[in-house]
């Protein structure tokens, strides 16, 4: 017996004893603990799947948003062509009246009128 004694007083059999127990114990935690871990991970993929769909609406949202300034920006850009082009047809109205007044005022000069 002092052999079996020594054994389990010294580090070597607290070892062996530790190693025996949870070689036993395992599968019993792990069954009580898949029991448990089934709802945690079933609340873990639903938040996961909710996170995921309001990520999906946000960013179409974002998509629809950026969408609407682009639009905002070219109609912008065609108002503003549009009204360079309409200043430019203007100017070339005024600046053939300005030439024709000359010319009027040249013939008036010179009693061709």
């Amino acid at each position: 017996m002092s052999i079996v004694d020594n054994f389990l007083k010294g580090d070597t059999g607290k070892g062996v004893a530790i190693g025996i127990g949870i070689a036993i114990l395992t599968p019993v935690a792990i069954a009580v603990l898949s029991g448990a871990a089934r709802p945690v991970a079933r609340a873990a993929l639903k938040s996961g799947i909710l996170f995921y769909e309001k990520g999906r609406e946000k960013v179409a949202e974002l998509g629809e948003a950026m969408e609407d300034l682009a639009a905002e920006a070219r109609a912008e850009m065609e108002q503003g062509h549009a009204a360079e082009a309409a200043e430019a047809g203007a100017g070339f109205e005024t600046g053939q009246a300005a030439e024709e007044t000359e010319a009027e005022v040249e013939a008036g000069e010179n009693g061709d009128k």
